[in-house]
């Protein structure tokens, strides 16, 4: 007979280089009953390069709520299942967070697997203090609620972090010059990726260098203590 507690595993993936995920995360991927991604799409082609051949189930972030009842419902069955995101660590900035809390209501084991994320790798590389930090997560979009965070983040004087898009990193970072003033800044892109490549500079010089040539890919911002 089955054990009617499931567990939920939360399963850190590549950030980019399919190298960077860990023997441990592979065997849990190869063991489980189902993998749980943000996108099917990608995450089944990380399984597929490592040889992983299990059922994806979908967990996108607009539909999060309404698909947690059913997979609750697997958990139930004693069935272990693998939450994945699309690259790094599940529920930073990602879904999942939901289905865990809810996991963990219903008296279900969750249990890490530690691995990849953008935020830590970007904060190792930057040379700044990272022992006490202010994650923001993905900034708000409009320009006065963008401000006024940064402004509250600024209060304690620590390193502060967080994710941006390749669209909105130079209007970004031009909204947070006058707040930002030369502290010192990171934009980490690409992060284990081919093109691989952390600006630095303030966010002065850093507007002047993306006005010129715009980035590509996804950014992880680490702002330094004032110099």
């Amino acid at each position: 007979m089955s054990d009617p507690t499931g567990t939920l595993a939360v399963v850190a993936t590549p950030i980019g280089n399919l190298e960077d995920i860990t023997l441990r995360a592979l065997r849990v991927l190869r063991e489980c009953d189902a993998v749980i991604a943000e996108d099917s799409r990608r995450t089944k082609a990380l399984l597929t390069a490592h040889g992983v051949h299990k059922p994806v189930l979908s967990l996108p972030a607009f539909d999060e709520r309404r698909r947690v009842p059913q997979l609750i419902e697997r958990l139930e069955r004693g069935e272990t299942l693998a939450l994945c995101t699309d690259a790094g660590t599940p529920a930073l900035s990602d879904p999942g967070a939901i289905l865990v809390r809810t996991a963990l209501d219903g008296g279900h084991r969750v249990t890490p697997i530690p691995g990849a994320s953008a935020l830590t790798a970007a904060l190792a590389s930057s040379g700044f203090p990272a022992s006490a930090f202010c994650f923001l997560g993905f900034l708000p979009r409009t320009a006065g609620k963008l401000v006024r965070v940064l402004e509250e983040a600024m209060r304690e004087d620590r390193t502060i972090a967080f994710f941006e898009s390749p669209m909105r990193i130079t209007k970004t970072l031009r909204l947070a010059v006058p707040v930002l003033g030369d502290r010192p800044v990171v934009v980490a892109r690409e992060l284990t990726k081919l093109h691989e490549t952390l600006h630095r500079g303030t966010a002065a010089t850093l507007v002047a260098e993306f006005t010129a040539r715009p980035p590509r890919g996804e950014c992880t911002v680490v702002v330094g203590a004032r110099p």
